[in-house]
C-alpha cells in the first residue's frame, strides 16, 4: 500500500510541529500539505524545515480546500469550529479525520459524528497518547471496583499557561472513564468549581481541579479518596511527541477501517 499522505492542520504550532516531525520519521506516512490560518506569518515556509526535520518541499499554505484536494487523512489539533468544518469535508471526500481537538461543546460532538456516519473515517480523543488511553481503562476499573460510597473521586490536572479550554479534553477523558466505571452520568455528577462556601461534598460526585502555568505539556491525576487511605493514578506528558505518535498511528490505523467515528481505544484495542 503507498505511503498516507497526511495534511497537517495549524502546522506552524507546537502541536503541528510535532507532527510533522513523527509523519517524517514514521514509515508508510508522509506529510503532502500543511496548512495555516490566513495571515500567519508562516505562510510559505517550508513546514519541515520549520519542525526542525528538514526539507519537506511542502509550503504551508492558507487553502485548505487545495491541500485536502489529493490527500488521504488530516491530523486536527486546532479548534472546535475549524475541527467541526474539516469533518464535513472530510466526509464529503472519505477522508480520515484525526481530532485531537479539546473544547468540543455537545453541537461539535454531534456534527463530528454525523461526518463519520456520513462517510469520514473519525478518529476523536480528548488524548491521543498510549499512556493516558491505558490509564482512563484502569480508572474505569479502580472507580467500579471503589464505589462511591466509600471513595470519593477527584481528578487534577496542569497544562501551560497557553492551554485556552478546561477542564483538559484529558481530564474529562478521565472523568467519562470514572463515569463509566460507576455507571454515572458525568454530566450530572461533575463539579467543575468550588468557590465560597461549598458545604459537604455530593456524594457520588466527581471533581475537576485545574492549574496552569509555565510550560507544562500536560500531568493528570485521578484521586481516589478513603478513609485512611489514597489510591493515585498519574500520568506526566514531557513531550508533545507522545501526542503525535498517537495521531499518526490513529491515522494509519483508520485508513483501512469503514467510516464511522471512533476513539483512541479502538485504535489500541481496549475498547470497551
Amino acid at each position: 500500500m503507498d505511503a498516507i499522505k497526511l495534511v497537517i492542520l495549524g502546522a506552524a504550532g507546537r502541536m503541528g510541529r510535532a507532527l510533522a516531525k513523527v509523519v517524517a520519521e514514521t514509515p508508510g506516512a508522509r506529510v503532502s500539505a500543511a496548512v495555516e490560518r490566513a495571515g500567519s506569518i508562516a505562510l510559505g515556509t517550508d513546514c519541515g524545515e520549520l519542525a526542525g526535520a528538514g526539507h519537506f518541499g511542502v509550503a504551508i499554505t492558507g487553502d485548505l480546500d487545495a491541500a485536502l484536494k489529493d490527500a488521504d487523512g488530516v491530523l486536527d489539533f486546532t479548534a472546535p469550529a475549524s475541527s467541526v468544518a474539516v469533518a464535513a469535508v472530510a466526509a464529503r471526500l472519505g477522508l480520515v479525520h484525526v481530532v485531537g481537538t479539546t473544547g468540543l461543546g455537545a453541537a461539535d460532538h454531534a456534527a463530528i459524528a454525523a461526518a463519520a456516519a456520513g462517510g469520514a473515517r473519525i478518529v476523536q480523543s480528548g488524548n491521543m497518547s498510549l499512556g493516558v488511553n491505558l490509564l482512563a481503562v484502569l480508572v474505569e476499573q479502580a472507580a467500579k471496583a471503589l464505589g462511591p460510597d466509600a471513595f470519593d473521586l477527584e481528578i487534577l490536572e496542569m497544562h501551560h499557561r497557553h492551554k485556552v479550554d478546561a477542564p483538559s479534553g484529558t481530564a474529562l477523558l478521565l472523568g467519562e472513564a470514572a463515569a463509566a466505571g460507576r455507571g454515572i452520568d458525568l454530566a450530572t455528577q461533575a463539579v467543575r468549581v468550588r468557590d465560597g462556601h461549598t458545604g459537604a461534598r455530593p456524594p457520588g460526585a466527581i471533581g475537576f481541579a485545574t492549574l496552569r502555568g509555565g510550560s507544562v505539556v500536560g500531568d493528570h491525576t485521578v484521586v481516589l479518596a478513603g478513609e485512611g487511605e489514597r489510591i493515585e493514578l498519574t500520568h506526566r506528558a514531557d513531550d508533545r511527541a507522545i501526542f503525535a505518535r498517537g495521531a499518526v498511528r490513529a491515522a494509519l490505523w483508520a485508513r483501512s477501517q469503514p467510516p464511522g467515528l471512533y476513539s483512541m481505544r479502538d485504535v489500541l484495542g481496549l475498547a470497551r
